[in-house]
């Protein structure tokens, strides 16, 4: 058992392998993205609400939900959680 999870974190299509390919295709989703849409998502990201999004911004309440509305629909994406797990994935956030 023990040589087998070895071997798992130590070959090229193990964890880190798949670490990378996330980290690629998350990155290449976020293209799409503009630099302050990209601000959004990093403080969406962080656990900040529309509100608190806005003040970091320095924007209105309805311009952070406008641009939180525009990442997901340009993301194909529901809801804040699966976006900032695409952000985790793309290397973001920590």
């Amino acid at each position: 058992m023990t040589r087998r999870l070895i071997r798992r974190f130590t070959e090229d299509d193990g964890p880190s392998a798949e670490r990378r390919r996330l980290r690629s295709e998350a990155r290449s989703r976020l293209e799409a993205l503009t630099e302050k849409e990209r601000e959004v998502l990093i403080a969406l990201s962080g656990g900040l609400s529309n509100t608190g999004i806005a003040e970091a911004l320095h924007a209105t309440e309805a311009t952070a939900k406008t641009h939180i509305s525009r990442i997901l629909s340009k993301l194909s994406l529901t809801n804040r959680v699966q976006a900032a797990i695409l952000a985790h994935h793309a290397g973001l956030v920590d």
